[in-house]
């Protein structure tokens, strides 16, 4: 299992663990944390997403290139 992989299953298992334990009254990971968290990465994904849609790095703009030689921007 790569680590990216891994990763995705502990967040989803921490994830199910404090939903489980919330709804009990036990919650593990305090709103606050969980909204800091939320906040954080909502930031990081739109940096991704804006840097893999809009042809900024090196790789992108030569990617750019071919597609107009091509006719298909």
């Amino acid at each position: 299992m790569d680590k990216s992989s891994l990763l995705r299953l502990i967040v989803a298992i921490l994830t199910a663990t404090n939903t489980v334990l919330t709804a009990l009254g036990l919650p593990i990971i305090p709103d606050d944390l969980v909204n800091s968290i939320v906040i954080i990465a909502g930031y990081g994904f739109e940096l991704w997403a804006m840097w893999r849609n809009n042809y900024i790095s090196a790789k992108g703009r030569a990617q750019k290139d071919v597609l107009k030689r091509e006719g298909l921007d």
